[in-house]
């Protein structure tokens, strides 16, 4: 455990895609929806680090309005390493933010910047590569982590690979958008590409390098803030100056605009819990597939998600007759029915609260 690594971990966003138990106070990273139901995807990815990285050296990029419920799911991460921000502006200034902060303390910081929300089975495997990802960075290299693929994905983004560097690791040849189902398949055919997983590694001062070279208005509001950081006053010129921050991705505002990158293969049963359908593959299932709270009553069923979230104690009884493949969610205010297939479109209803106005439930 090296004295100079820290992490960031990026835990903003709307959890539209779990709703209704995912709401804007509530996102998906702050649910248990990886497996064990008493521990929220991001304390989850707190604690899998902890071998690499203590929680003192863990912070966590959120938004302001997140910071009490963040807090309350990690009792061990010093509150002050909660980053608060007062707008979201995509990855490229968090992540830009967050290093300069950490920067500050440590200077020869080696930093690893990891999303909240996403499960992994084989937590040894997932470390053995961050190491590899850390060897890149330590190197001077910006590194990113690249999942082996299982399959066609047309949902994520895929890192074509370059030369090899060391076992495990290569540099990258380039990144390649979403691609059509075709292309998907040549690339999982090919074995030289891999699906973007959205993790970074980098040492502090290289990223400011390279945010100066490829984006240099993120970089003088980053140089505001630290000034201000340092006078005294960073709260107040952080309430002014991140609003005009240019919202770009750290992939397109840095990563695609950068030579000389690495990205390590992972391999460790990786998923981005990207949906219920997502929830259903991870969760313990019965003899027929279904995924249930305990006592229910299923006839002729198969294949089901059903999630009781209500706080109420009187738990109801739930019983399925001859539905299959159904995603079935209640909350004390909202009740879903979605078939599991169409999983992606809860984001509908939230578009259809929000253009009613019923911001209540969103």
């Amino acid at each position: 455990m090296a004295a100079n690594v820290y992490a960031v971990i990026m835990a903003g966003g709307a959890g539209t895609r779990f709703w209704p138990a995912s709401r804007n106070h509530r996102p998906k990273q702050l649910l248990a929806l990886g497996g064990d139901a008493n521990e929220s995807l991001l304390a989850a990815t707190v604690r899998r680090l902890a071998p690499l990285v203590p929680a003192d050296r863990v912070y966590i990029a959120t938004g302001a309005h997140l910071i009490d419920a963040t807090a309350a799911v990690l009792p061990d991460v010093p509150r002050a390493q909660l980053l608060a921000e007062p707008v979201p502006r995509n990855t490229a200034p968090c992540i830009g933010w967050a290093a300069a902060t950490i920067a500050r303390r440590d200077p020869e910081a080696l930093i690893a910047v990891l999303p909240s929300d996403h499960y992994i089975l084989d937590e040894p495997g997932f470390r053995a590569t961050l190491e590899r990802a850390l060897d890149g960075a330590r190197q001077g290299r910006i590194t990113t982590i690249g999942i082996v693929p299982t399959r066609p994905e047309t949902g994520y983004g895929y890192i074509e690979l370059g030369a090899e560097l060391a076992p495990g690791l290569s540099s990258v040849a380039r990144f390649v958008e979403k691609p059509n189902r075709a292309r998907a398949e040549e690339y999982v055919a090919g074995k030289k590409h891999l699906w973007n997983a959205g993790m970074f590694f980098f040492h502090a001062s290289a990223m400011k390098k390279a945010i100066a070279a490829h984006l240099p208005a993120l970089a003088a509001g980053l140089d505001r803030l630290d000034t201000a950081a340092k006078d005294g006053n960073e709260a107040a010129v952080l309430a002014e100056v991140f609003p005009t921050l240019p919202s770009v991705s750290i992939d397109v505002g840095v990563m695609e605009k950068s030579a000389d990158l690495a990205v390590a293969h992972g391999d460790f049963g990786w998923n981005d819990v990207g949906s219920w359908e997502s929830a259903w593959e991870l969760a313990a299932k019965d003899a027929s597939g279904n995924a249930l709270p305990d006592g229910t009553v299923a006839v002729d069923a198969h294949r089901n998600l059903v999630r009781d979230l209500t706080t109420d104690k009187k738990k109801k009884l739930v019983a399925l007759v001859g539905v299959n493949d159904l995603v079935i969610v209640e909350t004390d205010d909202a009740f879903l029915v979605i078939p599991r297939e169409r999983a992606q479109d809860v984001r509908a209803v939230v578009d259809a609260l929000r253009t009613r106005g019923d911001t209540n439930r969103i």
